[in-house]
């Protein structure tokens, strides 16, 4: 699998502690905002379909998104972040998302490195508490 642009941390936890540590370290970030949660597993059991647990929560900062955006507006594709917190068929829990320095390159941003650094940090900060707590 091409995993060119996604970053990918194991968890030290179980799927809901990992989930539920991640959505608690972006709650309590005043900068951040959850737009949505997404749970991909229980999509796929409504329509009788299996699928290891897979739960999208999508969140932003639109103090650091907004400049990005008009710098590149395409970047409204990837924003806002995602990490997407996922289990293989042998238990291990995986946190994923795209790399900064990805999009970067991918919209032609080339005037917003200080902003990408700290969207960069903020997405290491966050999903390290959630993989090793």
């Amino acid at each position: 699998m091409d995993t060119k642009g996604i970053i990918t941390k194991i968890s030290r936890q179980n799927f809901s502690n990992t989930y539920q540590k991640l959505k608690e370290t972006i709650d309590n970030n005043p900068n951040l905002n959850v737009m949505l949660e997404l749970d991909h597993q229980a999509n796929a059991n409504k329509k009788g379909l299996a699928l290891n647990p897979s739960k999208l929560i999508v969140f932003g900062n639109p103090n650091l998104g907004t400049p990005l955006m008009q710098s590149a507006q395409t970047l409204g594709l990837d924003l806002p972040q995602k990490v997407l917190v996922h289990e293989n068929g042998s238990g291990v829990v995986h946190l994923s998302y795209n790399d900064p320095e990805y999009l970067k390159n991918r919209h032609g941003i080339s005037d917003a490195d200080d902003l990408l650094s700290k969207v960069a940090s903020a997405l290491d900060k966050i999903t390290t508490a959630a993989a090793d707590t």
